[in-house]
């Protein structure tokens, strides 16, 4: 009998912490395909500001999902109904929180506003990382980013 995979729903999950007011910045492979990258993903990668008003509006939106929030903690990863989600406090590569949220792109998401680290500062956590994926990634970020910063012929 086949096992059932666990549901992966990136859309609905970002749209309740959106909704919750969660000050956050999606990061990882789906924030590289909001960008056009062909990779993808088992799961969600956000950055989240770690001030108390936020962490208290996180944990409520974990907790609300059926999701033990982590106390104190700069990154955990947690199972959610929409698919297994990382979060940081501070990613490996990326600037200050401050810094990656201003120069995010903000998408529309079901009426909501979602911020999505720029291809700059997803090259930068990918250049950080030590893994082949990391390499891998970071090279198709370049890619993208060199195609949509060339001059466009008239």
């Amino acid at each position: 009998m086949p096992v059932a995979e666990d549901p992966f729903d990136p859309a609905s999950l970002l749209e309740r912490l959106a909704l919750a007011d969660v000050d956050f910045v999606l990061i990882g492979a789906v924030a590289g395909g909001a960008h056009g990258s062909s990779y993808g993903t088992p799961d969600i990668d956000i950055a989240f500001a770690d001030h108390p008003e936020n962490l208290d509006r996180f944990a409520a939106a974990l907790t609300g999902l059926g999701t033990d929030p982590a106390a104190e903690v700069t990154a955990f990863a947690c199972t959610t109904p929409f698919g297994r989600l990382k979060c940081f406090a501070a990613p490996i590569g990326a600037p200050r929180y401050s810094a990656l949220k201003s120069g995010a792109l903000p998408i529309e998401l079901r009426g909501r506003s979602v911020l999505v680290a720029s291809l700059d500062h997803l090259i930068a956590m990918k250049e950080a990382g030590t893994r082949t994926r990391d390499e891998l990634l970071a090279t198709e970020y370049r890619t993208i980013s060199d195609e949509l910063r060339a001059p466009r012929e008239s």
